[in-house]
């Protein structure tokens, strides 16, 4: 009886740990195939650009053709929804900005759900923002900036790349959290934006601080603070947010790559580990550098953990400014 019992129990146990047998057997033969990388973007941003660095060293490293799938429209959402939708087998990955923790509270309606629809593979690289005027604004720090906009209500404007961008998020925040009164301005990028402000259309821009900093070298815009966490290499004299007084307006955007819900945990790992080699190739991080991007390569965890945080932060701060997207 003891022996009958024992070999049910082995048995039992052997079929229990088939499903991990078959995904790690999966993850050492993986990929067989051609895998899709779906950018929710045009082509030619920088999303695009760094995806594209990202995926052309994955098919060197493993063996197979890692290609990039452009599938733009309502701010992400249409890239994003069909990700969800695709088969979580390892052979459809997404690369999204922040909008992915954004949108759900942007847009009435989204076709997928965060964390329900998405695993986290990694937070790839990040890149920081900052807060610039035109020469011609009589601020020279945030705290004259600041009593300047409250001095004259209604008068200043502010550029952003557009709706939902962390260009546009960090503005509003800047805007509710002090009580300020100026326009939002969006533009269809970065670069316009910055161009409206050098004219001095909208004086105030958030922007990324990659696409400020050559015009504040050639002193057509003032950098007022880099809003991120640290000061940046590029710009040594430009304080942070923090550091002018005005604590917890940072907020750094980001590239992050991403699987379907129910991706085999070796496959999750194993891109991981080789995005990691990837980003710390010095021709990638020079290639990352030159679009505006540092390198991180962090955790499923730690990514996952940072992405519930941003949804609570960002969802507060479209509900106080009155966002809302259709």
């Amino acid at each position: 009886m003891n022996i009958l019992r024992r070999q049910f129990l082995h048995l039992v146990a052997g079929i229990a740990a088939l499903p991990a047998i078959s995904h790690i057997a999966f993850a050492q033969e993986y990929p067989t195939r051609p895998v899709r990388v779906i950018v929710p973007f045009a082509p030619g941003g920088p999303t695009d650009v760094c995806a594209r660095v990202i995926t052309q060293k994955l098919s060197d490293q493993l063996g197979k053709q890692f290609y990039v799938e452009n599938i733009p429209g309502a701010g992400g959402n249409i890239g994003t929804g069909q990700a969800a939708k695709s088969k979580p087998d390892g052979y459809t990955i997404l690369i999204n900005v922040n909008s992915h923790v954004v949108n759900p509270s942007l847009y009435a309606k989204v076709p997928y759900e965060p964390f329900r629809d998405f695993n986290a593979v990694t937070l790839a690289a990040a890149f920081a923002s900052s807060l610039s005027v035109n020469p011609s604004v009589p601020a020279n720090s945030v705290k004259e900036l600041v009593a300047l906009i409250k001095a004259n209500p209604g008068k200043y404007s502010f550029a952003s790349p557009g709706v939902g961008t962390p260009g546009h998020l960090l503005g509003e925040h800047f805007r509710v959290t002090l009580g300020l009164d100026m326009v939002h301005v969006p533009f269809g990028g970065g670069s316009p934006a910055i161009v409206s402000a050098v004219a001095g259309h909208t004086p105030i821009v958030f922007a990324a601080l990659s696409t400020a900093a050559p015009q504040a070298k050639d002193g057509k815009l003032r950098v007022l603070a880099v809003m991120s966490k640290n000061r940046s290499v590029g710009l040594p004299d430009v304080p942070t947010m923090a550091e002018e007084g005005f604590p917890d307006m940072d907020g750094d955007g980001w590239i992050g790559i991403f699987v379907p819900a129910g991706t085999p945990k070796e496959i999750i790992a194993l891109l991981y580990d080789e995005v990691v080699k990837i980003t710390a190739l010095p021709d990638v991080k020079e290639q990352l550098v030159t679009l505006g991007f540092n390198p991180v390569a962090n955790r499923p965890d730690q990514f996952d953990t940072q992405l519930r945080f941003e949804l609570e932060k960002w969802g507060k701060v479209i509900r106080a400014a009155n966002l809302r997207s259709q």
